[in-house]
């Protein structure tokens, strides 16, 4: 087992992605804290839940607090909890760029600096995953606030691998392309967005959540041990057109 004995937390684990990469890494012999808004049931063994709202600080730090108070130590973390948003420049409210900066950047900054502290006073080589989007290099209209975060999610990777390195402290992001999710299922059932979709996808579908958490895996894992500050695009072909 790739992750044997390491514990992880996963934010955004109910659904999609989160709960993939969650599931995952327990297969893989990980301990892993699922971490939500919502409550999570049917756990597998060897999993807890911790009901936490990312984008505040304290119920970050309570958070990996409780992963540790149960698990003995933290190994990786990885920041997904994220939300969707829709609305141009001309149009997007205060209220909602605020809102999906805090979940989507904010969020992951907590998780990145609360996991990273917890790493360098133990003495731990952890891994921190941060979970982006295609969309945080690409622009997309209509989608400002969203775009917005994600890049921000690359560039907080970028400065925080610079910082965590001294400490032998791995932090990277995935950025996947369109997956099919809760998230997402509605809006690709609109026929002219889904063919715009498939038409920017070299590969020609969606992907799935297990697609991104079998990254999640490797950058979690020793495999990617001299990796660090990267962001690997899975994303279809994407960024190749």
């Amino acid at each position: 087992m790739r992750l044997k004995d390491k514990v992880a937390i996963v934010t955004g684990a109910s659904s999609g992605i989160g709960k993939a990469i969650a599931d995952s890494f327990v297969k893989e012999g990980a301990k892993v804290v699922y971490s939500d808004i919502n409550n999570i049931d049917n756990l597998p063994e060897g999993a807890i839940f911790f009901k936490a709202d990312v984008s505040s600080s304290e119920q970050v730090k309570t958070l990996i607090s409780e992963a540790v108070s149960v698990f003995g130590s933290l190994d990786v973390m990885v920041n997904n909890a994220g939300i969707g948003s829709q609305g141009s420049i001309l149009e997007e409210s205060d209220a909602n760029f605020a809102k999906t900066i805090a979940v989507n950047l904010s969020g992951t900054f907590y998780g990145s600096r609360e996991a990273g502290k917890y790493m360098k006073e133990q003495g731990i080589k952890g891994s921190i995953i941060n979970i982006s989007s295609i969309l945080g290099q690409v622009g997309f209209q209509g989608a400002i606030s969203y775009c917005a975060s994600k890049g921000g999610v690359m560039q907080l990777t970028k400065a925080g691998a610079l910082d965590l390195a001294p400490f032998n402290i791995r932090i990277n992001a995935i950025a996947p392309g369109f997956i099919e999710t809760e998230m997402t299922k509605e809006i690709l059932k609109d026929e002219n967005f889904n063919n715009l979709v498939l038409s920017s996808t070299p590969l020609n579908r969606v992907g799935s959540p297990e697609e991104i958490a079998k990254s999640a895996v490797f950058l979690a894992s020793d495999e990617s041990s001299y990796i660090t500050g990267e962001t690997l695009f899975v994303d279809g072909g994407w960024r190749a057109k």
